[in-house]
């Protein structure tokens, strides 16, 4: 062995675990079980987010008039969630024994008891309350509504709005970073915010070119990224959520994406699409994602969740109608799903 060949062992050890840490894992995800859930209590069909509770291990799924919750493990209907119009996002306050669900058509939040999944109160809000999360820096609800563009801060011990954020834009899919900064998608202006959680003001606006009509966004908070994904064009990006800049190479995506999640124990995110595919990428550094395969699922499941205990995938569809014929008042319908169909499917390796 020549001497310019051989390399200290400390050295040699650091550069095999940088190319471990940079290699993804093989994953191989297939289905494991579909679930046939039925209609709605209340009727009509519709579906949206999907709350994973790795820790109380519950899945809550959102099925327009109702929220259905799961056992994560069993997969055993728990309970109803009924009495609503057209829900979307579910949020969670396990300190508080509470949860809260957006209700768009009702233009109200509504808490439940997270034993019980008893209605314990109605926050009125704004019409087309969609994303929702839980703040853990400010302990306060963040409510995104389209319609009206703007955020509705909640107390979630007291159930009370505390106020009303203008966004300037049509909200989608939000996150945050535990430490005082919610970033969210505003799909009518093609830009991610970020909004201080505490003074409640817009810090900054970048713009997600290459992508369009971002939707879905997730985030890794070690590294301080976002990964944010549009329907026009249909492309995932990687953004450095201090500067807004858009880093290292972008990927093409499936149509009319709606959910972006990543994993931290595996570096893994993933993104869900309607036309029945989850695109699946390794984080290999802060600027560069590798493409680990694309899992074929079925039309329609287009919101996910991830089980970070099992690392179960779950997505949820139904079966559809063709659209309706256009229209000037809706001259792109899409296709509708039939009542009673709706299913919930769990994807693992």
């Amino acid at each position: 062995m020549k001497r310019r060949d051989i390399v200290p062992l400390s050295v040699g050890v650091a550069m095999f675990w940088l190319a471990v840490a940079a290699t993804p894992a093989p994953v191989g995800y297939r289905l494991l079980k579909k679930i046939p859930l039925g209609a709605a209590e209340g009727g009509g069909e519709y579906f949206d987010y999907i709350t994973v509770d790795s820790a109380a291990r519950r899945l809550y799924l959102s099925h327009g008039t109702e929220v259905k919750v799961l056992d994560a493990d069993t997969l055993a209907v728990l309970g109803n969630i009924t009495g609503l119009k057209r829900d979307h996002g579910i949020a969670l306050v396990p300190d508080l024994g509470r949860g809260f669900i957006t209700d768009g058509d009702a233009a109200q939040v509504i808490m439940f008891d997270l034993k019980t999944l008893k209605t314990i109160g109605r926050i009125n809000g704004e019409k087309d309350a969609d994303s929702i999360l839980y703040d853990p820096a400010s302990k306060h609800i963040f409510v995104f509504n389209g319609e009206a563009k703007n955020s509705t801060v909640i107390d979630p011990a007291k159930g009370t709005v505390l106020a009303t954020v203008p966004l300037g834009g049509a909200p989608e899919q939000a996150v945050a970073d535990g430490k005082g900064t919610i970033y969210d998608n505003l799909e009518d202006t093609n830009e991610v915010i970020a909004l201080d959680s505490h003074t409640l003001k817009i810090k900054s606006r970048w713009p997600v070119s290459p992508a369009g009509q971002p939707v879905a966004i997730a985030m890794d908070r070690q590294s301080r990224r976002l990964f944010i994904s549009g329907r026009n064009p249909k492309m995932l990006v990687i953004m450095d959520a201090e500067s807004g800049k858009v880093v290292g190479p972008s990927f093409t995506i499936g149509d009319r994406v709606d959910t972006n999640v990543f994993e931290p124990q595996t570096s893994l995110v993933f993104s869900s699409t309607r036309d029945g595919a989850i695109h699946v990428f390794h984080e290999d550094s802060p600027e560069q994602l590798s493409v680990v395969e694309v899992v074929k699922t079925e039309f329609g499941a287009k919101t996910m969740g991830v089980d970070s205990k099992t690392h179960r995938l779950f997505v949820d569809t139904a079966d559809f109608d063709p659209p309706a014929a256009p229209t000037p008042q809706q001259p792109n319908p899409q296709p509708r799903p039939k009542p009673g169909t709706f299913r919930l499917l769990v994807y693992g390796r």
